[in-house]
């Protein structure tokens, strides 16, 4: 069986030379002692790129393929690293967007069936977002849109974005939405340890995905897709417990003004990757609460080891059908079949 990685990351020179000439935040630094370069997501929170992630992130070429083969995964659906281009100032973020895309699309062409798209896209620059969106779909044939579950001081439910939504589902392209440091500031204080995978990474994610819900992005644009890493950032686990004001208000004016519970939109408009979850429990919740059909592979790399990531799914007591399903039936369901 085929089996597709929805999420792996790579970079490109310019993005990290934006990332070193960056006067604010984020910005790619040697730390305090002159040695390693840092990635600072803000003052408190900094991430060490050691020369092995550095290169991993660069390399698209054999080596990748190379490891790919080795892991027995056939493709990889390549989204430009966090913080993407959307952290930076407008005139910026839409260059780098288009030269980022247009070097994804050379890796694609090169390696024929062993890459695809996700787009990256000058969120800050709207119309210019939808244009290069646009653009990305119907002449580089990307599949998807990748981004972050911050802007700064914003999130994707604010209706300023909500043209690019449009457009995504217009042109039935979902959406992945990666965490990066979250804005929350009390996710400070412990360094990357605290805001970034092990606990900021969810936090913020799964808050930018209910606010979504609230927001009725879905009732807007009802075949619009969204997909979470992680086994879905812990949403799952808390499937009936974000319906509480729905069915147990306490004033019935307090029920949200949307046409289905919460949790409906989790199960109807949400997909899930495994990437970086590999908690035999974590997969059974998921898999009770969204079901195997939501559930599509992911690897997280070069963050995260891909050996880790098909190990766990081939330890798991699935049958072949449910194992074709996370690994490509799902994934095509979505738009997203090589």
């Amino acid at each position: 069986m085929k089996k597709i990685d929805l999420e792996a990351h790579f970079s490109i020179e310019e993005h990290m030379e934006a990332l070193r000439k960056n006067k604010g935040y984020p910005r790619l630094a040697e730390d305090e002692k002159g040695k390693i370069p840092t990635l600072w997501f803000n003052p408190e929170v900094g991430l060490p790129y050691g020369d092995p992630l550095l290169k991993n992130l660069m390399n698209v070429g054999e080596e990748r393929v190379a490891r790919m083969d080795r892991c027995g995964i056939d493709v990889q659906v390549l989204s430009l690293c966090a913080p993407g281009v959307e952290h930076f100032e407008a005139p910026m973020a839409v260059g780098l967007a288009r030269k980022a895309n247009d070097a994804l699309f050379e890796t694609i062409k090169k390696f024929p069936g062993r890459f695809m798209g996700y787009a990256a896209l000058p969120v800050n620059a709207v119309e210019d977002a939808v244009d290069e969106l646009e653009r990305c779909v119907n002449e580089l044939g990307f599949k998807a849109w990748n981004t972050h579950s911050n802007y700064g001081n914003t999130y994707l439910d604010d209706r300023r974005y909500w043209p690019i939504m449009e457009r995504c589902e217009k042109l039935k392209v979902p959406i992945y939405l990666h965490p990066t440091v979250p804005a929350i500031v009390q996710t400070r204080g412990y360094g990357f340890a605290f805001a970034g995978a092990a606990v900021g990474f969810g936090l913020e994610t799964a808050l930018c995905a209910m606010r979504l819900i609230y927001g009725g992005v879905f009732d807007a644009f009802p075949s619009l897709k969204v997909i979470l890493g992680h086994l879905g950032e812990g949403l799952p686990f808390v499937l009936e417990r974000i319906d509480w004001p729905w069915v147990r208000p306490f004033n019935p004016a307090a029920r949200p003004s949307l046409s289905k519970r919460p949790s409906d939109y989790l199960k109807n408009n949400f997909f899930v990757t495994t990437s970086g979850n590999y908690f035999p429990p974590a997969f059974r919740c998921t898999a009770d609460a969204l079901g195997i059909d939501r559930i599509i592979l992911g690897s997280d790399y070069p963050y995260e080891d891909p050996e880790d990531c098909m190990a766990f799914i081939d330890r798991l007591p699935l049958s072949a059908d449910e194992k074709e399903k996370i690994y490509s039936s799902n994934a095509a369901g979505l738009g997203l079949s090589a």
